[in-house]
């Protein structure tokens, strides 16, 4: 089984889109009918984001009030790893996958992959802020991309290093240090995008948000 983990905070307006998305990825012809469990992780959600989780038959939700994305994010990969899942893949509740996205990652050599972010309304931003937000990625990242909306990993894997850290920011970052600390290979897959939001109102602490209003 296969499971994908979704933290959402308030994400009323955009989770629809990102479901309709998974589901259409879970059931790309490449999987073989492999079964696909989806976990939303409602942490401290005041809107009605469980009310478009409810829409969905199949999908399952955790709700939780810590409003920490590193501890949601882990408590929803225990979830699917007690029913049974052999490989976590992780998005955000704000991003739209591909059709393709599940079966690339299963396709990909070794424990763990990371994949890259496209920003939705991109061609319509200022070509200052494209620039600026370009460069900012390849000083950060030196082209390996580690984005929590877009990411995957063995079971054995994230049983090894004890998934997530409880942090509030840059929880993905820890995680692919930890793993390839442990000797994991991480394969770069910078071809397989997410697209993602690109608001200033920042959900998450020192996320995308809050990038793209410091280069403003």
């Amino acid at each position: 089984m296969i499971g994908i983990v979704v933290p959402a905070h308030n994400e009323q307006a955009l989770l629809d889109d990102c479901l309709l998305a998974l589901i259409r990825a879970a059931m790309h012809p490449a999987l073989l009918g492999e079964a696909v469990r989806i976990m939303v992780v409602l942490d401290a959600c005041s809107d009605a984001s469980a009310r478009v989780v409810a829409a969905h038959e199949g999908v399952m939700t955790l709700e939780m009030n810590d409003g920490n994305v590193g501890r949601a994010r882990h408590a929803g990969a225990l979830q699917l790893l007690e029913a049974g899942a052999r490989w976590l893949a992780f998005t955000d509740a704000d991003s739209r996958v591909s059709a393709d996205w599940l079966s690339v990652q299963l396709a990909s050599p070794g424990d763990v992959i990371c994949g890259s972010v496209r920003l939705d309304g991109w061609d319509d931003m200022p070509r200052a802020l494209r620039q600026r937000y370009l460069a900012e990625r390849r000083l950060v990242t030196a082209n390996r991309h580690i984005h929590g909306a877009n990411m995957g990993v063995s079971a054995d894997a994230y049983r090894a290093v004890g998934g997530f850290a409880p942090l509030s920011a840059h929880e993905d970052v820890r995680l692919i240090q930890a793993l390839m600390a442990a000797g994991f290979h991480v394969h770069w897959a910078p071809e397989l995008r997410v697209m993602t939001s690109a608001r200033l109102e920042a959900r998450a602490p020192e996320g995308m948000g809050t990038l793209l209003n410091s280069l403003q």
